[in-house]
């Protein structure tokens, strides 16, 4: 079955930077989207981020482009969350995701009914 273990998580400083990682197992290669989603206290689940793994065609929410970056270890079978001057704002329990996604043109990739598999999430607050 696909598993997918989070890590990287803590208690931070604004300002601080971290790299979150998700370690994958029973994904097929190259026909998974893997990526994040993050859910703050007494709000919903939003979309981070995620990566097509066939294409390395990488997509982001708009509140956080220019300070999070999505990266991959294919060798790992791993995605990595690395977040840049982070904000308070940021606190929020990030969860990695993954679907089937063996098409390009599969844009199902922005609401949480679109991801089958999910990790337990790891915990990222950062104080101000």
């Amino acid at each position: 079955q696909v598993q997918l273990a989070e890590s990287g998580g803590g208690l931070v400083q604004a300002g601080d930077s971290l790299r979150l990682s998700c370690a994958a197992s029973g994904l097929t290669f190259n026909i998974y989207a893997m990526g994040w989603f993050r859910q703050a206290p007494g709000k919903e689940r939003d979309f981070v981020g995620t990566i097509k793994w066939s294409t390395g065609f990488i997509y982001y929410a708009d509140s956080v482009k220019g300070r999070f970056t999505i990266s991959r270890d294919n060798a790992k079978n791993t995605v990595y969350l690395q977040i840049n001057s982070l904000k308070p704002e940021d606190t929020a329990v990030y969860y990695c995701v993954a679907k089937r996604s063996d098409s390009p043109q599969d844009r199902n990739i922005y609401g949480t009914t679109d991801y089958a598999y999910w990790g337990q999430g790891t915990q990222v607050t950062v104080s101000s």
